[in-house]
Order: C-alpha cells, then sequence, then structure tokens
C-alpha cells in the first residue's frame, strides 16, 4: 500500500465519516498559535529573578518557575500572555509580564492523498488550496475526487475543523472564494474514494502525528 494512501485512509479514519455536513471555516489570515517545541521567553519587568526561557512540550503545557505548568499550545502571543499575566497575579501584584516568541517552527502545511508528490511543504507568503496541490504536483489518479478534497484547519490545541473543498470548480473560476487561503498547519487530503459526510469537529491527537510527519 502506498504510504500516502495508508495516511490518507488513517486521517479519513479519524474524521470518522458520520451525519453531520462539514462546517464553513474563516478565510481571515490567522495570527500564530503556539505549537510542541516553540521556544518562548517569559520576562518580567520588575522581577527579572522569574525570567525564564522555556520550550512548549509535545501536550502543549510549558512549565515556569513563578506559576508551575501552563498549557500554552494553541495560544496566539497575545492568549498566552493573558493566561501567563492571570496566574502570576496570583503571586504578584498587577505583574508586567511579556511573553516573546524566541524560535519556532516554520509555517508549513501538508498536502495527501492522490497528489504526485505528496508531504509537508514550507507555507511562504499567501498560498491558496489550488497552489498548494499545484505545488504537490497536482492530483495523479483519474478517479481522485476532485469535488471533495478535505481541508482539516486546526482551531484549538486539541481540535480540527473539516471542510470539504471543490478543486474542479475552484480551478475553473480563478480566485474564487472558495479557494481558500491556508494557514499554518492546514493538511489537505485528496481523496481516492466519494466521501460522504465528515464531522465538522475532529479531536486533533487523532491525526496528530500524521500533521508533523518530518519533524
Amino acid at each position: 500500500m502506498r504510504p500516502a494512501f495508508a495516511a490518507l485512509l488513517f486521517v479519513l479514519c479519524a474524521v470518522r465519516l458520520a451525519g453531520q455536513s462539514a462546517g464553513t471555516l474563516s478565510d481571515d489570515e490567522a495570527r500564530y498559535r503556539l505549537q510542541a517545541n516553540d521556544v518562548i521567553d517569559i520576562m518580567y519587568r520588575y522581577t527579572p529573578e522569574f525570567n525564564q526561557t522555556a520550550t512548549v512540550e509535545p501536550d502543549g503545557f510549558v512549565s515556569l518557575q513563578l506559576i508551575g505548568g501552563v498549557k500554552l499550545g494553541g495560544l496566539t502571543l497575545d492568549q498566552a500572555h493573558a493566561v501567563v499575566f492571570e496566574r502570576a497575579s496570583a503571586h504578584l501584584r498587577t505583574p508586567q509580564v511579556s511573553v516573546l516568541l524566541k524560535d519556532y517552527d516554520k509555517p508549513h502545511f501538508v498536502v495527501s492523498g492522490e497528489v504526485k508528490s505528496p508531504g509537508r511543504f514550507d507555507l511562504r507568503g499567501r498560498t491558496t488550496a489550488v497552489e498548494a496541490i499545484a505545488m504537490a504536483g497536482g492530483v495523479i489518479s483519474a478517479s481522485a475526487k476532485h469535488s471533495q478534497v478535505i481541508l482539516i484547519r486546526r482551531i484549538a490545541a486539541a481540535e480540527g475543523e473539516t471542510r470539504l473543498l471543490n478543486l474542479k470548480r475552484m480551478m475553473q473560476a480563478p480566485q474564487s472564494a472558495e479557494d481558500v487561503t491556508l494557514r499554518p498547519g492546514d493538511m489537505l487530503i485528496v481523496p481516492q474514494n466519494k466521501v460522504s459526510k465528515i464531522e465538522r469537529f475532529v479531536k486533533w491527537g487523532n491525526f496528530g502525528l500524521y500533521a508533523n510527519p518530518i519533524r
């Protein structure tokens, strides 16, 4: 069995065909969200003894010396700051704290299924779904379901949202609103067989190993 097709089956099993149609995703550009192996600096203006550099663990938690373990994976920097500020406020009076991103995984997306070169690709600038599939060498199977390309997008630390895209229609209508702009971590799957319905929300942990195949 081809590795790409095996991965496709794995992900399709994870989304569990069910009786709910895929929902509509927002196409607004997303702000960067912290993920495993990201390195952040926690800086306290008036209490520098609590300053530290920390790494986001695979489960999304970060161990901080003043406030202990806190889950920051899946959050934007603003959201992470709000969490750290709230926890630090239990120990300090009006803490002046900053959360800075020091090192991070390059933004990327994954294309799998019936394409020539499935895998992980760097996300450089604005890239649409059609452009992403072209970067993966295009669809190679005549039986591939062009009208049912699956987009899986991470919306929280442990949750993804799905949507079905009609590749054929998007290619016939350039600049179609359906041709979404990809976000870091997005997954596109070109299935070989017809997909009836998929759950709108899925647990990210079900396919997290595949979502980062090269990490």
